[in-house]
């Protein structure tokens, strides 16, 4: 299998997971007390959204991938 159909692949399978998710979620721990021996963490969770443009962007070049590989084989 020729590198850039497995680009092509790639590129499809992140543009399947943008579409699917539509970020990606993940917690912090903040510290909110420091008094001396007593100390207070918070966590937060936070979202970095991944807008659906990543996804058109990457379907359109995983396609072109694809195609360009079958062309030069």
């Amino acid at each position: 299998m020729q590198t850039s159909t497995l680009v092509g692949f790639a590129l499809i399978a992140i543009a399947v997971i943008t579409f699917a998710y539509e970020g990606i979620n993940y917690t912090s721990r903040e510290k909110v007390i420091d008094l001396g021996s007593m100390q207070m963490t918070a966590e937060t969770k936070k979202t970095l959204p991944l807008p659906p443009i990543v996804g058109v962007v990457a379907l359109i070049g995983g396609i072109g991938m694809l195609v360009l590989g079958r062309k030069k084989s």
